[in-house]
């Protein structure tokens, strides 16, 4: 079975943002899955998609903040500079941290650890709307 969404993620402040439940909630047909992958791709170049902590906030705080230490903005040998000063970084931080996901499907459930969830990565300050591509294979 191949089955495959395409969902609209609201704008978010720049920093990382647990998603889980929204993905999830987007492709009920996942509990039908005995065995299987699920695919997330985000169709955007200045925000990303990652795995991690899904309890303790603060995570997500240093997540941020040591992305804004590693790659800083107004950098002098930026040349793409058109779009402002956060989005060369952005587009770094996407390279960084990937554009998708692959979640193994075991009886219906993403089969991913207790304390893991799915972060968007928002990496521009008014970043917008994100796409996201959901592809679901399985039997």
């Amino acid at each position: 079975m191949w089955i495959q969404k395409q969902i609209t993620l609201n704008p978010r402040a720049r920093g990382f943002h647990l998603v889980s439940t929204e993905i999830l909630t987007a492709v009920p047909e996942l509990s039908h899955i005995k065995v299987g992958l699920m695919h997330i791709f985000i169709q955007h170049t200045s925000a990303a998609l990652t795995i991690n902590e899904n309890a303790d906030p603060t995570v997500r705080v240093d997540f941020e903040n040591y992305f804004n230490e590693a790659v800083p903005e107004n950098e002098p040998y930026y040349q793409h500079l058109d779009e402002g000063a956060d989005d060369m970084p952005a587009h770094l931080k996407a390279s960084i941290l990937g554009n998708s996901l692959m979640i193994p499907i075991t009886n219906g459930k993403p089969n991913i650890g207790i304390w893991q969830g799915i972060y968007l990565c928002e990496h521009r300050n008014a970043g917008g709307s994100r796409n996201i591509v959901i592809t679901l294979h399985g039997e």
